[in-house]
């Protein structure tokens, strides 16, 4: 009965880290190609939509934004229901939040899906100094499974395609049903990357 309402089937995929280590700036510019230098801490958390085109094949990818505070700490495991994936995010210009990244990958192996992809995003490159090498980052993300991206939220670079390729390493099938209901609407951003180019719209999808 409900077959022909069927759409898609939507993806979980949970951002932690530290706070200010650039989550929400990484989700600002993957969705809308914008950058603030100033921009408020998140509360709890906040979700945002994404439809991610590789090779006209779209993944629909619901990304939960959670907050990095110590109050909130308590409460991120909820957010972890239903996910399929998760990218803990430090800053590479702040040595303790990669020692605070690898709690949260450790909480994660703990608490959440034990068939949950992780990845480790490097984010803040840009201050990054051009001679230092993320070997040890590397090496621990090699030792316990996860992939690895390097970003700068700010200049743009690895944003969209740590979320491009992430999304290819998701299992397809795995994630919740979504249906086509004529009472509500939900607003997708379309993320493609076709031989290295990249193009954000956002769509209405209803």
């Amino acid at each position: 009965m409900t077959s022909k309402f069927l759409t898609q089937v939507q993806q979980k995929v949970v951002v932690l880290g530290d706070f200010s280590v650039g989550k929400s700036s990484l989700i600002l510019r993957v969705s809308k190609n914008e950058f603030l230098e100033e921009q408020e801490s998140t509360i709890g958390a906040a979700f945002i939509n994404f439809s991610v085109n590789v090779d006209n094949k779209p993944n629909q990818i619901q990304i939960w934004d959670t907050a990095g505070q110590e109050k909130f700490r308590s409460l991120t495991p909820i957010y972890y229901r239903g996910a399929i994936g998760a990218i803990v995010v430090y800053d590479v210009s702040r040595e303790y939040s990669f020692q605070t990244a690898k709690e949260w990958v450790e909480e994660l192996k703990e608490k959440a899906n034990p068939k949950l992809i992780i990845a480790l995003c490097a984010n803040k490159i840009d201050l990054l100094e051009e001679k230092k090498k993320l070997l040890k980052e590397k090496e621990y993300a090699d030792e316990n499974g996860l992939l690895i991206y390097e970003t700068s939220a700010k200049t743009g670079k690895g944003v969209t395609e740590m979320f491009v390729d992430f999304s290819k390493n998701l299992p397809k099938d795995q994630g919740r049903e979504i249906f086509n209901d004529d009472f509500f609407e939900e607003e997708f951003f379309n993320i493609e990357l076709h031989n290295g180019e990249k193009k954000t719209e956002k769509t209405i999808c209803c």
